[in-house]
């Protein structure tokens, strides 16, 4: 290990660590008390996305059990090189709504396409207005379905202010450090979607600001995976669409081979080069959210995390030139895993021999012959492959997980191929 890459991985772990976010948190809360300043939250809503319409329908419950100030900020869709791939991202987000409204008891019925341009100046303008008059909370939920189901009708909302407003709403979440909309934020820290209101609960049930007699569980907690098992005659395949370069995969990898193994699923290792390899921008806001949400994640689920060494470029190759070798040895997911936790939680190099001698060692495999494997390409042509798959299924970034025809992006979503492995085994 270089000296800097020893001095990264130690700053990486002490820019993710519990101890500092309680140390921010405490020095917030220190500076919200000193100047009697109400627990207050913004929240950022984007008309065009499916995930905003879902928090809509929570958000009455979440001001009724808390006591905050609730901002709520409009916002323009995410910038290009947040959403790269932008009709893809619509499509996807539209259907992976529709399941999770399911889930979460909401409602949300993907319409097939976006909602057109004047249709969505016209809910922003009564945004505003709901807004401004104080009933947001009230009039957003029906405002939004009427939206998506394409029964918005009225004169067109002027354009100056509106824009303007929207223009403000976008650069205020760009300064608080985001790019997307059904975010919140609270003292610094950024919460997206359901998926993780659950962690704004739990801080601000902690500080005192839930109201008695409001219930205590999580308006959406986390599903549990796995929660069964069950086999079939014919074993089916979990294809779990991978990168060494994704934190969120390496906390979803024991959770993967957890449910293969729960219901008799043999677990196919489908990896893709990393986004950021593939052509597509990953700035430095995105980064940054991603690794610190990863981090609260792998706090939560008990993974140990931060002390990194980021394995982009020559690493990655190296550590993907000798995965198809460890499967044909029957330890793929074993050197997947060792090869994901050596360099997102101990700092391991793998751009070095020593670093990717210790991974392959950890896996159970023998150094000298995968030191061989270092110098082959035939692992290009499979993630190419992999990648190509993933793209057509709808899907272009990791980690992703197929059951035969359900494929669904994310560490979020591992409850919803749960459902398909119980489908098919019962």
């Amino acid at each position: 290990m270089t000296i800097k890459s020893f001095l990264v991985s130690r700053i990486a772990a002490s820019l993710t660590s519990e101890k500092r976010l309680l140390r921010n948190r405490a020095r917030q809360e220190a500076k919200r008390a000193a100047t009697s300043t109400p627990h207050t939250v913004d929240y950022f809503q984007d008309a065009t996305d499916p995930y905003s319409h879902l928090c809509l329908q929570v958000l009455p419950k979440l001001a009724a059990r808390y006591d905050i100030r609730l901002n709520v900020h409009l916002v323009a869709p995410p910038p290009d090189w947040a959403a790269p791939e932008r009709e893809r991202l619509e499509a996807y987000a539209r259907l992976d709504a529709a399941r999770l409204d399911r889930r979460a008891g909401l409602q949300f019925t993907d319409p097939g396409h976006q909602p057109d341009a004047a249709s969505l100046r016209i809910a922003n303008a009564r945004f505003a207005a709901a807004i401004d008059a104080g009933s947001f909370l009230a009039d957003a939920p029906h405002i939004s379905d009427d939206l998506w189901r394409g029964q918005l009708a009225g004169a067109s909302a002027p354009g100056g202010d509106l824009d303007a407003r929207l223009a403000a709403g976008s650069r205020k979440r760009e300064e608080l450090g985001h790019y997307l909309g059904a975010t919140f934020n609270y003292a610094g820290e950024w919460y997206w979607g359901l998926d993780r209101l659950h962690f704004l609960e739990a801080r601000l049930t902690e500080l005192g600001a839930h109201r008695p007699g409001e219930g205590s569980a999580s308006i959406f907690p986390p599903p549990a995976v796995p929660a069964g098992s069950g086999r079939a005659a014919t074993a089916p395949e979990l294809h779990y669409y991978l990168s060494f370069r994704s934190p969120y995969t390496y906390i979803a990898a024991a959770r993967a081979k957890a449910l293969a193994d729960a219901y008799g699923a043999e677990l196919k290792l489908r990896y893709v080069l990393p986004m950021v390899m593939r052509g597509l921008p990953v700035p430095a806001m995105k980064r940054w959210y991603i690794t610190s949400d990863t981090a609260r994640e792998a706090r939560r689920l008990g993974i140990p995390f931060g002390k990194v060494a980021d394995p982009v470029g020559k690493p990655l190759e190296r550590g993907y030139s000798i995965l198809p070798w460890a499967r044909d040895q029957g330890r793929g997911f074993e050197y997947c895993h060792a090869f994901m936790t050596g360099v997102w939680s101990q700092g391991i190099d793998a751009g070095s021999d020593e670093g990717l001698r210790r991974i392959v060692q950890t896996a159970g495999l023998d150094w000298t012959a995968a030191r061989s494997q270092l110098e082959t390409d035939r692992w290009r042509a499979e993630a190419e492959g992999n990648r190509a798959e993933m793209m057509a299924l709808g899907v272009w970034g990791v980690p992703s997980f197929r059951v035969g025809d359900v494929i669904t992006w994310g560490q979020d979503r591992m409850w919803l191929i749960e459902d398909e492995l119980k489908r098919l085994t019962t």
